[in-house]
């Protein structure tokens, strides 16, 4: 059955609308809060017909076990249900879900001798019925329907109705319905005393200068307590900490909240992007402060030979799928601007191998190289072994799979997880021999700043 697609007559914001369909369970939101060349889409997920997940290494079809695995029947159902997508909107049928570090570490064969903290599938993803897509540039609002779960046509019309304003709210009143801003963070509890922390970062730069590894990524774990409404939390990050790459996923038994900048995967007409980031500064408090630090990331040595390092490595996982010769960066070494920091970023790109689909550049490159390090299956090995926790979904990918071949991934940073009145959020930076450990340390606080801030009452 072919996907129904239809441009409707009005516009709202797709963050007003998610407000009606926040609660349903396996309502997701693919949230562009951040205004760029990235962030043009936002993206509405109801109705799953098919929900794949993995969990305790046991495959599940709808609530179900089933014998094979996770990877294989995801690549079945774009083979059987491939479609073309004849507009320019980024998804109009496919898969919206994540896949956690946890579950990366299968394909790397890396086990872990940390027990599970969060009750969650290491992999997720749903085939939704029903999308609801903005354009956000052209101030424009689409949904599609399937047909799996209830008629195109009399979906399509349900959705519309729904959706149509009744009335336009005024500016004054959507000022007014905003989170109000505070300057406060929420209490944390880490799984790393500070010193100890310093300590774990300085037997990663013995593993460097040993030369077991170039660079690797040492994270910490932060645990709030609270009964704050993970909605809400999101809502204060859309509205203070914009994202290109951020969103709301209602998973019933616990919700995420994200915020994240970075760019993992791009697939679109058979063309693969990434987009590292490694360095990160403070913004400053005055605009000279601000230009300053920009300025230091900018020219700083150390991040600088740490990005080149992960470039050179997403390079090469994109070689195992890409046309040869294809692969190249197009952009080095950039400074973009988010809320509360400054981070140094490159462009990779490369031309997909044409019998290859979206599941196989997945299995070749996750997790990302930003967040584990080189050589990558050696860093993961470190990682397990002097970082207190399992990750769980932090530095895992969130995103959509489209049947038309295409794909937009994450990296999981700047999120939150939220079950049984707790936050779990992790926080970390990479690691090289030039690291100094007090500069570490801080910059994982810097780095959760606008979680925690979202988080407090």
């Amino acid at each position: 059955m072919k996907t129904m697609i239809r441009k409707l007559p009005f516009y709202r914001e797709l963050a007003e609308v998610f407000e009606r369909y926040r609660k349903q369970e396996l309502a997701v939101f693919l949230d562009s809060s951040l205004e760029n060349d990235m962030g043009q889409y936002s993206v509405i997920g109801l109705n799953p017909y098919l929900v794949l997940k993995e969990e305790d290494g046991v495959f599940y079809r709808n609530g179900k076990p089933e014998p094979g695995s996770f990877e294989s029947e995801l690549k079945e159902c774009f083979r059987r249900y491939r479609e073309e997508n004849p507009t320019k909107l980024p998804l109009t049928a496919g898969a919206i879900g994540y896949f956690s570090y946890d579950y990366g570490r299968k394909f790397e064969q890396i086990r872990t001798r940390h027990q599970k903290k969060i009750r969650m599938p290491e992999a997720l993803f749903a085939f939704y019925d029903l999308l609801i897509i903005e354009d956000k540039k052209a101030r424009a609002l689409y949904v599609t329907a399937r047909g799996e779960l209830e008629p195109q046509e009399q979906a399509l019309k349900r959705l519309e109705e729904e959706l149509e304003p009744q009335e336009q709210t005024p500016d004054s009143l959507k000022q007014e319905r905003s989170p109000q801003r505070h300057d406060h963070l929420a209490d944390f509890t880490p799984n790393f005393e500070k010193e100890e922390y310093k300590q774990t970062v300085a037997q990663m730069i013995s593993y460097i200068v040993e030369g077991d590894i170039y660079i690797a990524n040492m994270t910490q774990q932060l645990r709030v307590n609270s009964t704050k409404d993970p909605y809400e939390v999101y809502r204060y990050l859309r509205t203070y900490n914009p994202s290109p790459f951020g969103g709301y996923f209602n998973y019933g038994d616990f919700q995420i909240v994200s915020a994240s900048p970075e760019r993992f995967l791009l697939v679109k007409d058979g063309r693969i992007e990434t987009r590292p980031i490694k360095g990160t500064r403070r913004r400053g408090s005055t605009p000279e402060e601000d230009a300053a630090l920009k300025k230091e990331l900018q020219e700083s040595s150390k991040d600088r030979s740490e990005l080149l390092m992960i470039v050179d490595l997403e390079r090469n996982d994109l070689n195992h799928v890409c046309e040869p010769g294809t692969v190249e960066v197009t952009e080095h070494f950039a400074v973009e601007t988010y809320a509360t920091v400054f981070h140094l970023v490159t462009t990779v790109t490369g031309k997909m191998k044409e019998e290859l689909q979206a599941m196989d550049l997945v299995e070749a490159a996750f997790p990302g190289g930003s967040i584990t390090g080189a050589p990558k299956i050696r860093a993961m090995e470190i990682i397990d072994e002097l970082e207190h926790d399992r990750r769980g979904l932090y530095t895992g990918s969130i995103g959509y799979l489209s049947l038309d071949g295409s794909c937009d991934l994450n990296i999981v940073i700047r999120t939150a997880v939220y079950q049984d009145g707790v936050y779990h959020l992790g926080v970390g930076g990479g690691i090289t021999c030039e690291s100094e450990l007090e500069f570490e340390y801080e910059e994982t606080l810097q780095k959760a700043k606008a979680v925690l801030e979202a988080i407090a009452d």
